[in-house]
């Protein structure tokens, strides 16, 4: 039995013989499923210059420098307090124009012979030229919010703030001289604990700056520590533990030893946020805590009031 033909529709196309179309390039073997290749730009990112942005430590966010200097250095996103030097948080402090500085010429002696990775009074040497300071303290007079008062202001720039003997003088000469003109004190404290250069010397300012504090204590003059990022170690077992207000900048590190000793001495595990500012606010060590931009009118709040 015979099929009939198919009639051809007319919606039907009609292939092309391969001689009469087109004549396309055949790709190249193993060529048909690679990737085409990327666009790139040709145009150059600007490079930002150095020295004008700060990348928050903690939130990641990105600030020029001038904004940070009228935010008090601090992240306008996450509210991070950064590291400050000491004349800066002394302009921040006093009314323009009032601090007048003392001991500014005192400069530590190497009595040990102290020989490590790189000889002490070298270290003094680029420490100074590097901060400007020389030792790790500025200590004077001046006027917050119009109420006279002695201070010792630290920089962690210098040394990490250790204390030795230098810095350990100039705190107790202005406790003293404060004592004498019957006038309360404020310290901002920051410091990685004794300078380890000058030994026993440097253990022996604990005391002092204790005993001239109690001292002061005795003449019922107020005293106001201000615990900021860090404070560890112979300064927190001396005069930063003894104010009449202790206060602290948010999120500030405070303790004595280091978290990883205690946790290798304890063998436990410490607890979440241990040995921040907040935490110690909670467990009574602290009176509050105050956000810099603040500082200047909290302390002349208190010393309205304590005076």
């Amino acid at each position: 039995m015979s099929i009939p033909a198919q009639t051809p529709s007319p919606f039907m196309l009609t292939p092309i013989p391969p001689e009469d179309g087109p004549k396309l390039p055949k790709p190249p073997a193993g060529k048909v499923f690679d990737r085409p290749p990327e666009v790139t730009s040709r145009a150059k990112k600007k490079d930002i210059p150095e020295g004008m942005w700060t990348r928050c430590k903690d939130c990641g966010e990105m600030i020029t420098n001038k904004e940070l200097e009228t935010l008090f250095k601090v992240c306008p996103k996450c509210q991070y307090h950064f590291s400050c030097t000491a004349k800066e948080r002394l302009a921040w402090v006093t009314d323009e124009g009032t601090f007048e500085e003392m001991d500014a010429n005192l400069v530590s002696v190497d009595l040990l012979k102290f020989k490590g990775v790189a000889a002490y009074t070298d270290k003094l040497k680029a420490y100074q030229k590097e901060t400007g300071l020389k030792d790790a303290v500025i200590t004077g007079f001046g006027d917050i919010e119009g109420h006279p008062c002695g201070l010792a202001v630290m920089d962690f720039g210098f040394l990490a703030a250790s204390m030795g003997s230098v810095v350990g003088e100039k705190i107790t000469r202005v406790f003293e001289r404060s004592t004498k003109k019957k006038l309360p004190i404020v310290a901002i404290c920051a410091s990685g604990g004794a300078r380890m250069y000058e030994g026993m010397f440097s253990l022996m300012q604990m005391a002092k700056t204790s005993a001239a504090l109690a001292r002061h204590a005795q003449a019922n003059l107020p005293y106001i520590a201000v615990l900021t990022n860090p404070t560890m170690a112979g300064v927190m077992a001396s005069f930063a533990s003894l104010g009449d207000v202790i206060m602290a900048e948010p999120q500030s590190m405070i303790g004595f030893a280091g978290a990883r000793v205690i946790r290798e001495t304890t063998r436990e595990e410490l607890p979440k946020g241990f040995q921040t500012a907040e935490f110690l606010l909670e467990r009574g060590l602290l009176d509050m805590i105050v956000h810099r931009k603040q500082m200047k009118s909290t302390l002349a709040s208190l010393l309205e009031f304590m005076a």
